[in-house]
């Protein structure tokens, strides 16, 4: 059996549907079809991984989010028929990179200070 590295991946592998790289399910936000607040059918966050129903993985940045949409991956990849407002996602990755609220800014990549 071949493998690519020495050391396996931690935890499951999903591939982000912005950039197309493969990453671990912990590093990435999944994204469900749902409804937003005025019941309309939209892209919804879940950042839990625990809403049910068929799920799109994707880097939380900008730039990830852009190539989604510019690539029209969220209905493909939820099978989704009707068009998905994206403002829900939108929201949420504007609330992660908000400089100004100290509660949600960017998850630590493993660096500690002392």
């Amino acid at each position: 059996m071949a493998t690519t590295s020495d050391t396996p991946a931690p935890g499951p592998v999903r591939t982000c549907v912005g950039c197309r790289t493969r990453a671990a399910a912990s590093e990435l936000l999944r994204v469900v079809a749902g409804s937003d607040a005025g019941g309309t059918p939209a892209l919804v966050p879940d950042p839990d991984r625990r809403a049910p129903g068929r799920g799109a993985h994707l880097h939380p940045t900008h730039e990830c989010w852009e190539l989604a949409v510019r690539r029209r991956a969220f209905p493909r990849a939820l099978r989704s028929g009707v068009p998905l407002a994206g403002a829900p996602v939108e929201d949420y990755l504007a609330s992660l990179h908000d400089p100004s609220d100290p509660q949600h800014d960017r998850p630590e990549t493993g660096a500690r200070s002392s």
